[in-house]
């Protein structure tokens, strides 16, 4: 069975930090490109950070670039997303998935073969 255990969520002020893990099994991680999505309310799901599968090829959001660091640990078939600087607009709920496409750019638009259940991000002072 696939699973995919996103955590790491909560509440955070303007400027803080968070870290996402997503823990997967039941497939093989390592042939799969890694990302995280977000969708906030009335908002449609967005592409934020997907990273390949061996090469270290990364896609990122413009409006992440540069506070948001994806990650991938093969030999724990985990991911993370590291997110510094966060904003407001950084509120919603982030998915991580993993797509059999090696593409992280493709993947960003395309979404996941497989996805996690999701974990609310809130920022707000």
């Amino acid at each position: 069975e696939v699973q995919l255990q996103a955590s790491g969520g909560g509440l955070v002020q303007p400027g803080g930090s968070l870290r996402l893990s997503c823990a997967t099994a039941g497939f093989t991680f390592d042939d799969y490109a890694i990302g995280w999505f977000r969708q906030a309310p009335g908002k449609e799901r967005e592409g934020v950070a997907c990273l390949s599968r061996s090469d270290g090829r990364r896609f990122y959001t413009d409006s992440v670039k540069g506070r948001f660091t994806v990650s991938r640990d093969n030999r724990n078939n985990t991911m993370y997303l590291r997110m510094n600087s966060l904003k407001p607009e950084d509120t919603a709920v982030y998915y991580c998935a993993a797509n059999r496409d090696g593409s992280p750019q493709g993947m960003a638009v395309m979404g996941g073969d497989y996805w996690g259940q999701g974990t609310q991000v809130t920022v707000s002072s």
